[in-house]
């Protein structure tokens, strides 16, 4: 099958050769300078005045130093000039010796570009995929042309022979327009040898629909077999005469070769003439100038193999590829029906499509067998050539013919994530990788890494050599990986592990299958040398095609819609690629796999498969007392496991997430197992109360299990001298957690301020999702483990990814202080420092009835006894900051006689009248909140009515 010639060009090529090579240039010479006059007149100016000042005659002879300087400066300008040039002209004679080198390999570029663009019948000859692609004017030779290489710069005379030997090409093809006519004139022998030359060249150059011969070439028989020169002819065809000069041309002939004998006239359809001289030396007569030329000549015998060879061309052109598309079904159905499946060979044999055929014969079946070809495959094409579905093709029809406990996938799309979404349903699909999945690049390079230990233990342990040892019972895996170039732009880690499976695949039956839009440049050239089955599709570069298939024929592929599909198979044993267009795979033909290997049980993947969404343990705690924190995944060890939490050897659990994350259900869920198993917990409550009273009680009497959960948040709440306590009774906690064997679970939304230190002492961290991945790495997770998009209960445990465990039904949460533990006096003297002292006496006596007698202080006289006051009743006296301190003396008496109560909303109170230097237990001000500081004792947090 051959295709058009693709439109390519050396462009890049040529303008980077005619990029002019720079010469350094010689400074130019000084320009003449006039005498310095004033420079030396100054000299003897100053002369004069020292001798009218000093009267020393001597002072006159500094009068001459003025012209003798002028002439020294000058005379050293001109030296330093001198030396300048001489530096300069040995540095342009080192750069042009240098620099001839470059110019040099600039020739035999510019060369090689030509020679490619217009090949002489040798060069057509060895290079196959050349043959009817390279139209265009005839090489009669080879001499001297014109170069695009320039030298610039410098000047003397190497330079210019440097720029001369630069414009001239040596050994260059010389080419002639064959349309306008071309006459050899020179000796019978010698003259028919070149002759044949051109005409060799022509009909090796141009397919038969686009040149015609008239006649036999000079009356030789050599010809008649070409396809050139058969009877049909196409329209647009040009009608070429090769006679002797005198004979009359042909009417049909558009072109004439013509044969002339030394000092004959040419014919006047020649434009262009060659002469011949001895030893196949000749020139090209030309108006400007005759250009010496070495001259190719083709004997009778060579031509006559040239013109057999353009038969066989001519018969393999003939051969077409069917009409697309191919449906999977028709291939597999004609595999099943023309192939003998007990006799088939242990490997991966899969037919993907067909070959090139004649009209009256049907279209070979193309297979691939991944064992024997391979071990490994790269497909190559560019976008809209049909690659994906290739590779969905080439799957599709291995588990049509493969049960999934001989065969599994790992199947990777990284150009959208949705090319293998319809093969998700076969039972041998293990996993799809995309590129929206961030974590499961390195979830599979640890799996697959995993796996080659796996199967090198499964081979050593049966005693056998690979995996086709039947003792193995291994399945073979085959790695597909659609834009292999995108895995390696965002992963360039895997490169090294696709390495190593690509070494030892064999032995192990694991076998790559890598597509991409460009092999140069992607895959490293240890991928490649153990990847020897090759598939291109439609690819953008000529050299691309040649680096995988050995030819350009990839590069000539049409890009319209009726060559999808269309692609070339090299193996390791073919000589030449061959043409293939393959099959088409249906969502209907994936359906009805899946239906026939619906009951067999699928092979082991070298991926788990992924963490549940929700999951919750069959118990909570394990029969040691560990607590189910949830399932980890460990593809590294190709196992999932319950992460737990041992009381009496974890020290203490630190959780990170923000809102909405999982942390408070976490903290509730180890909770209620810590409690169930019979363990005394302490869970700090939301309120700032409950937390100040849960931190002095897990101080006052460590517990089994202390949860502080949102500490960041409950710290947040107090006041700043509250909160600096209580971050430090925090610490204190965890720092002696080791020796009070208190285990301390502590959630956050952020590690900031005193959390930080606190979490030091706390190296076992779970992380939930964060907003950013600065929190991510500061809570102390791996940065590859950072996922933006984390769902609730996913986090990071050990270092590996985690589902945590469903928390049980919420727990009540813990009372706070009500209307039934409302405090009332129960001493016979208690003195009250409120706000709005006269207003709060008032709703004391309704709440304390007749048993309590409130006075305020105001309306108690000095002197007064407070028996008197009392009158038989326990008395609460009531008053303000400032009435307090008016009735100082009464103060003191209620001091050492009962208690004190100063309201929450008083605190500075504490300080100045009772003289308390502790803070007091938290309270919430303006909620009827007070302090009870009993004598000698100290303060109490209380309610009053």
């Amino acid at each position: 099958m051959t295709f058009a010639p693709a439109e390519t060009s050396a462009a890049p090529a040529t303008r980077r050769l005619a990029e002019p090579i720079e010469l350094p240039d010689l400074p130019e010479a000084p320009s003449r300078r006039p005498f310095p006059i004033l420079a030396s007149l100054v000299p003897v100016v100053g002369a004069l005045v020292m001798w009218q000042v000093t009267g020393s005659v001597f002072m006159l002879w500094f009068a001459a130093l003025g012209p003798f300087m002028a002439v020294a400066s000058i005379l050293d300008r001109a030296r330093s000039a001198r030396r300048e040039r001489r530096r300069a002209e040995e540095e342009l004679r080192a750069a042009c010796a240098r620099l001839r080198g470059e110019v040099e390999r600039r020739h035999d570029e510019e060369r090689g570009l030509r020679r490619a663009a217009a090949p002489d019948v040798a060069a057509l000859v060895a290079h196959d995929g050349w043959t009817w692609r390279r139209r265009g004017p005839l090489v009669v030779g080879t001499g001297e042309a014109a170069s695009i290489v320039r030298v610039t710069g410098g000047e003397g005379e190497e330079a210019e022979r440097l720029r001369a030997d630069a414009e001239v090409l040596a050994d260059a093809p010389v080419t002639v327009e064959w349309q306008r006519g071309i006459c050899v004139r020179g000796d019978d022998v010698a003259g028919r040898a070149v002759v044949r030359a051109l005409v060799a060249q022509l009909v090796a150059r141009h397919p038969p629909t686009a040149v015609r011969l008239v006649g036999a070439p000079l009356g030789e028989g050599w010809a008649t077999g070409l396809p050139h020169a058969a009877a049909d002819v196409a329209a647009e065809a040009a009608f070429v005469a090769v006679v002797r000069a005198g004979d009359r041309v042909p009417a049909p002939a558009t072109a004439v070769i013509a044969l002339a004998a030394p000092g004959e006239p040419i014919p006047h359809e020649c434009h262009a003439l060659v002469e011949v001289d001895e030893g196949l030396r000749g020139r090209l007569v030309a108006d400007g100038g005759d250009v010496a030329l070495a001259l190719e000549a083709v004997s009778l015998a060579q031509a006559r193999e040239i013109a057999g060879g353009m038969a066989a061309h001519e018969q393999q052109a003939a051969d077409a590829l069917p009409d697309g598309p191919i449906p999977l079904a028709h291939v597999l159905g004609r595999e099943a029906a023309e192939h003998d499946s007990d006799r088939a060979p242990s490997g991966l044999r899969a037919v993907v499509g067909a070959g090139p055929h004649a009209p009256d014969e049907p279209a070979p079946l193309v297979a691939l067998d991944l064992v024997s070809d391979g071990p490994h495959a790269v497909v190559v094409g560019t976008t809209g050539s049909g690659k994906s579905e290739f590779l969905t093709t080439w799957i599709a029809a291995l588990a049509a013919t493969r049960p999934p406990s001989d065969v599994v996938f790992l199947l990777g799309d990284f150009k959208g994530g949705t090319a293998f979404d319809h093969l998700r349903d076969l039972p041998h699909v293990t996993g799809v990788l995309t590129d929206l999945d961030g974590g499961g690049a390195r979830r599979a390079v640890e799996g697959l890494r995993a796996e080659i230990h796996r199967r090198e233990r499964a081979i050593a342990g049966a005693g056998a050599r690979d995996v086709g040892d039947p003792r193995v019972g291994l399945a073979r895996l085959v790695i597909v990986i659609d834009e292999f170039a995108a895995l390696l732009q965002e992963h360039p880690d895997l490169h090294a592990v696709f390495t190593d499976v690509a070494a030892r695949g064999r032995a192990l039956g694991m076998h790559l299958v890598l597509g991409t839009q460009r092999a140069s440049g992607i895959l490293r050239d240890a991928l490649l040398a153990n990847s020897p089955l090759r598939v291109a599709l439609r690819v953008a570069e000529e050299r691309e095609s040649a680096q995988l298939i050995g030819s350009d024929d990839a590069a000539r592929i049409p890009g319209d819609a009726s060559h999808r599909g269309v692609g070339y198979v090299r193996r390791a044993g073919d000589t030449v690629a061959g043409a293939a267009r393959f099959a088409l795979t249906r969502s209907v033909d994936v359906e009805r796999i899946a239906r026939a290997h619906a009951d067999v049980a699928p092979a082991r993947g070298p991926l788990l498969p992924p963490l549940p969404d929700a999951w919750r343990p069959d118990e909570d705690a394990t029969g040691d007392g560990a607590i189910v924190l949830g399932l980890r995944d460990r593809p590294a060890e190709q196992v999932q496991d319950a992460a737990l939490l041992r009381p009496a050897v974890d020290r203490g659990l630190l959780v990170v997430g923000g809102a909405g994350s999982g942390k408070t259900s976490l903290a509730r869920r180890i909770a209620g197992a810590a409690s169930e198993s019979g363990r005394r917990v302490i869970a700090v409550p939301r309120d700032s109360e409950g937390v100040w009273d849960a931190l002095a009680a897990a101080e006052a009497d460590p517990p089994e299990l202390f949860v502080v959960d949102d500490a960041d948040a409950l710290l947040g709440r107090f006041p700043a001298d509250y909160a600096r306590e209580a971050a430090e009774r925090l610490e204190g906690i965890v720092r002696d957690a080791g020796s009070t064997g208190t285990m301390v679970v502590l959630t956050c939304a952020r590690l900031a301020g005193a959390l930080s230190k606190i979490a030091d002492v706390l190296p076992r961290r779970v992380v939930l999702a964060v907003p950013t991945i600065h929190d991510h790495t500061a809570a102390g997770a791996d940065r590859e483990l950072f996922d933006a998009r984390r769902p609730p209960g996913r986090a990071v445990l050990d270092g590996y990814e985690t589902q945590l465990a469903l928390p049980p039904a919420p727990a009540d949460e813990p009372r706070e202080l009500g209307d039934d533990e409302r405090w009332e006096p129960r001493g016979a003297v208690t003195g009250l420092v409120l706000r709005a002292a006269a207003r709060r006496a008032a709703s004391l006596r309704a709440a304390w009835g007749d048993a309590v007698r409130v006075v305020l202080v105001d309306d108690v006289a000095p002197g007064t006894g407070l028996e008197a006051l009392a009158g038989g009743a326990r008395l609460a006296l009531v008053g303000e900051a400032d009435a307090w301190q008016r009735q100082y003396a009464l103060l003191q008496r209620v001091r050492s006689a009962g208690d004190m109560v100063v309201g929450a909303d008083c605190p500075s109170e504490l300080r100045t009248l009772l003289g308390e230097r502790e803070l007091p237990p938290y309270a919430r001000p303006r909620a009827a909140r007070a302090w009870l500081v009993p004598a000698g004792g100290a303060p109490e947090r209380v309610v009053l009515p």
